[in-house]
């Protein structure tokens, strides 16, 4: 669920970007961050955060850089309203006292000059977790529409909700497994 921070996170946006560090800015229009968590082993409960923001310093030549993704928890969406105020309930979220969550990833793994994964950590409800962001897909072009760069790609990581304190349902059975997903692309500044 909350899962989805990450996100965030997150967003493991690391991107390749030409020979010297360059500052990317997530492009929320192409960037979601969604979650899917098993309801009691008979289906999918899926939802998606609708605002997010940040920032990519990455150098491709040193295999470096820096992420950095804000998801503004008040924004879940799951189709459903009651089930959208019941994620920001002290049950799960708790977005009043904690309405935002931040994925800052800063290890870079690379399989020849692709990133394959980011390594960070997951701030949510105050606790902050280690998280690693898994490229399924990954490439930056020049945009036709923008004529500059765009990085992004795929990403994805399985969260147990339960290390940021998010236990609401677990004594009868709910799943503490969360699977983010998230696709994102970043527009070069």
């Amino acid at each position: 669920m909350m899962k989805s921070l990450i996100a965030a996170a997150a967003l493991g946006l690391a991107f390749v970007a030409p020979v010297h560090s360059a500052t990317y800015a997530i492009d929320p229009t192409h960037t979601f961050v969604t979650y899917e968590v098993s309801h009691f082993g008979t289906s999918t409960n899926r939802g998606r955060f609708d605002k997010k923001e940040g920032t990519v310093q990455f150098d491709r030549a040193a295999k470096s850089g820096k992420v950095e993704v804000v998801f503004d928890l008040k924004s879940v969406n799951t189709g459903v309203e009651m089930m959208n105020k019941h994620l920001q309930s002290a049950d799960f979220f708790d977005s009043e006292k904690y309405p935002i969550a931040k994925f800052v990833g800063d290890k870079f793994v690379f399989k020849g000059d692709k990133v394959e994964a980011v390594s960070g950590t997951l701030t949510l409800r105050d606790k902050t977790m280690p998280v690693t962001l898994k490229a399924t897909n990954f490439n930056c072009y020049m945009s036709p529409m923008l004529k500059r760069e765009v990085c992004g790609g795929d990403f994805e990581t399985t969260i147990k909700r339960s290390q940021w304190g998010v236990n609401y349902g677990l004594e009868f059975g709910m799943a503490d497994d969360v699977r983010l997903l998230i696709q994102v692309e970043a527009v070069k500044q």
